[in-house]
């Protein structure tokens, strides 16, 4: 995929990022690549499945591809901070979908 310029999404390449989607999935990985329409290629992701009675569930998702018009907010994820958190301790309502 074409690096565009005008995303600014090219400081995060090869970092790792956390992606919230429309329908409100939080995802995790390296940002690989993206094109003119922010679809956007992530490596070593994961999706973390938040619930208010359990612990917060990470899916292996590997290499994922996720379409630009289903992007809410992406940004780039400090992995010092993130190592720190126990993602057991946590329970938190899972998002709701972006309603437009």
């Amino acid at each position: 995929m074409a690096q565009s310029g005008s995303s600014g999404l090219e400081e995060y390449i090869n970092k790792q990022v956390c992606v919230i989607t429309a329908d409100g999935r939080v995802i995790v990985g390296k940002l690989k690549g993206f094109d003119q329409t922010v679809n956007v290629i992530l490596n070593e992701s994961s999706e973390r499945v938040y619930s208010n009675t359990a612990e917060v569930e990470e899916v292996s998702l590997g290499l994922y591809i996720i379409r630009g018009d289903n992007i809410a907010v992406i940004g780039e994820l400090d992995e010092d901070l993130d190592s720190e958190i126990n993602l057991s301790d946590i329970r938190a309502e899972p998002l709701n979908s972006v309603v437009h």
